[in-house]
């Protein structure tokens, strides 16, 4: 069971407040992938080795898992819309003070602080997409909207060159930092609050997010927190294993820095396109067999990888299947389980599920800095990541059984 929208008035009326929110989206990814873009220009400039910046490719993400755990939850008692609007405007701050930076440590704190930003700011948005959804299409509406992830990855990997070679790699981050304030005024002139928050306001509290922890730690919520959480953590670390090194250890195969920063792009064009066919497929009760599908043919193209030669169009093609697919993946998981559990307790499990991800985030690149600093070949490097994508495929196959879960409590609660 896919959850449906508690309000009747998303339609046509929520098309501006979802396009707001997957722009936040698409500015939260570009600024995610703001620094490993610019780690071989960093590396060369500081002089120092590539895999130096590993703790502040995971400070990012120790943050994010910070900030979902103790901020976003904050938005299940006073609102989506002001966490929003407050982490938007520190993420603008701290990507213009990113481009300040000077040294690993400079890069580590900065990055630290736009990871409690991000971690404060998606486990709220992604809620109040699922609550402004049209009914019934939840999982849809939320995986169309996730894309703006996606096109921030892309926008990122496009105009790294351009922005670097017209301004030095501070551009890239100042550039992300001025579309944010721009976004940040939109998002206070237009961004409404959610319907289901409003809804509920006059509820007791002890209802509503006291005892959020505790409901979703016990069962019959404790199974499937644990598999979300579980399957998102092992999902980013497959991810972010493979896209915050890819600028840096294609061009070991014989690739131009240029030429990896676009394959980033294809990996995230990947996620985008893939994911848009997924999202058909969800509401229609084919979740299940939709996501397990992408993880097995991601195992097939990172197996490929390390046995076929390195060339333009054959990487290329195996990139968008392989990075595309778990990037894809990624998404529909987030879709997908959103609907493991009552509005009132969204954005806690959300934060709690990006919280332990961030394990898996942090682990999956400075997994990738061991690698390259033993010397692993690019090909040995992708076949490593079949492992954990393997046990992505055993997590999603136990998605059905935590879909049950949650129809016998909508009918507990429909009954009571």
């Amino acid at each position: 069971m896919i959850v449906k929208s508690e309000t009747p008035s998303a339609g046509a009326r929520a098309f501006l407040p979802l396009l707001l929110c997957a722009l936040v989206m698409c500015i939260d990814c570009y600024d995610l992938y703001a620094l490993p873009l610019v780690v071989p220009h960093l590396s060369a400039q500081l002089g120092v080795p590539p895999q130096s910046f590993g703790v502040a490719l995971s400070a990012v993400l120790l943050g994010l898992g910070l900030g979902a755990v103790l901020i976003a939850p904050i938005g299940d008692r006073v609102g989506r819309r002001p966490v929003i609007l407050t982490a938007s405007a520190l993420m603008a701050f701290t990507s213009l003070g990113t481009a300040a930076g000077g040294t690993v440590t400079g890069f580590t704190l900065w990055r630290l602080a736009t990871g409690l930003s991000l971690g404060a700011c998606l486990p709220n948005v992604t809620a109040l997409v699922a609550e402004l959804a049209p009914p019934g299409k939840s999982a849809r509406t939320l995986t169309v909207v996730s894309m703006g992830i996606s096109a921030g990855g892309i926008v990122a990997g496009l105009l790294a060159p351009p922005l670097i070679a017209a301004g030095g790699w501070q551009a890239l981050f100042m550039a992300g930092g001025a579309a944010t304030l721009v976004l940040l005024g939109v998002l206070a002139w237009q961004l409404p609050e959610s319907p289901t928050f409003r809804n509920r306001a006059q509820q007791p509290r002890e209802k509503k997010n006291s005892i959020a922890f505790v409901q979703l730690l016990s069962p019959p919520l404790l199974f499937s927190t644990v598999l979300f959480a579980g399957l998102y953590a092992v999902n980013a670390l497959v991810l972010y294993y493979v896209t915050s090194w890819v600028p840096t250890i294609l061009p070991l195969a014989g690739f131009s820095m240029d030429t990896a920063s676009r394959f980033l792009s294809l990996i995230q064009f990947g996620g985008l396109t893939i994911g848009l066919g997924l999202s058909l497929l969800l509401d229609r009760g084919w979740a299940v067999p939709a996501i397990v599908g992408t993880y097995s043919s991601a195992v097939v193209a990172l197996l490929l990888l390390g046995v076929v030669a390195p060339g333009l169009w054959s990487w290329g093609v195996l990139l968008l299947v392989a990075g595309g697919g778990i990037s894809a993946a990624h998404l529909v998981v987030m879709a997908v389980a959103v609907g493991f559990f009552p509005p009132h307790l969204r954005s806690s499990a959300i934060g709690i599920a990006v919280a332990v991800a961030r394990l898996g985030a942090i682990g999956g690149p400075m997994l990738g800095g061991l690698v390259i600093g033993a010397g692993a070949s690019t090909s040995l490097f992708f076949v490593l990541a079949v492992a954990p994508a393997c046990l992505c495929i055993v997590g999603a196959l136990l998605i059905s059984r935590a879909l049950r879960i949650a129809k016998a409590m909508a009918e507990a609660d429909a009954v009571a």
